[in-house]
């Protein structure tokens, strides 16, 4: 009997021992394996995480950049027109009239009466300008050292006020830096109200200097052109393509 019943207790030991071990060591795995997969998605929320901010960062630099070159780009193009006048007051683009302009000379300079120069008066608008512009007389004669007066006439025909601005040029270039102007329209805004005509003065001189340089030995004829544009943001005046540096 006895041996019997330690039969009976080794085997049942033996049946029920296997088992039940075999849960505890499946649940044992579950848990590691629970465990992994809550480190790795962990990590890798740390990483999502990370990831975000420095996007968020480069988001933010890209617009603060962004805004700054819009901020610059409008001031510049409200700067534009006045630091154009002053860069060709300074270097004489096209004939510009220099700043501190010599009245003395002016009153003093000699007229070189044996070298007659004609004086043409040409006219234009931008595409998108509204004004109707045209020079009162289409040539003058003057010789160098003599003062002159020339007259344009703009008109705003459309039913609202429209500003304009103008630039010019002298031709030939070389000729531009002793076509001086003593008062002039250009650079300077012009608003005129619906329907509203003005006439815009232009006095100037040819310097004596003309006279004496080879180069305009064989020049009789320049050409004064003006081109108005109506003022908006963002308006880029056309440089001259002539200059010439102040000594």
């Amino acid at each position: 009997m006895l041996f019997f019943r330690l039969s009976c207790q080794h085997l049942l030991r033996t049946a029920y021992g296997n088992s039940v071990a075999l849960p505890r060591q499946q649940f044992v795995k579950l848990q590691f394996h629970t465990s992994v997969l809550r480190s790795l998605k962990e990590q890798q929320n740390v990483k999502e995480t990370a990831g975000w901010t420095e996007r968020q960062k480069k988001l933010r630099s890209t617009v603060h950049y962004v805004v700054a070159t819009a901020v610059l780009t409008i001031g510049l193009s409200y700067a534009a027109v006045p630091l154009y006048r002053m860069f060709c007051q300074a270097y004489s683009y096209g004939g510009t009239t220099a700043i501190g302009h010599d009245a003395d000379k002016v009153e003093k300079m000699l007229k070189v009466q044996d070298r007659v120069i004609s004086v043409r008066f040409n006219a234009d608008t931008a595409a998108s300008m509204r004004w109707n512009f045209r020079p009162q007389q289409a040539e003058i004669k003057v010789v160098p050292g003599e003062t002159a007066l020339a007259f344009y006439t703009a008109c705003n025909p459309t039913d609202v006020p429209v500003t304009g601005i103008s630039t010019y040029n002298v031709i030939p270039f070389e000729a531009g830096q002793y076509f001086n102007k003593i008062q002039c329209f250009c650079f300077e805004e012009q608003l005129l109200n619906p329907h509203e005509q003005v006439d815009m003065p232009v006095f100037f001189y040819i310097d004596p200097e003309f006279a004496e340089d080879p180069k305009m030995e064989t020049v009789d004829l320049l050409t004064l052109s003006y081109t108005f544009f109506e003022a908006k943001p963002g308006l880029k005046l056309p440089v001259p393509s002539f200059v010439k540096v102040k000594q």
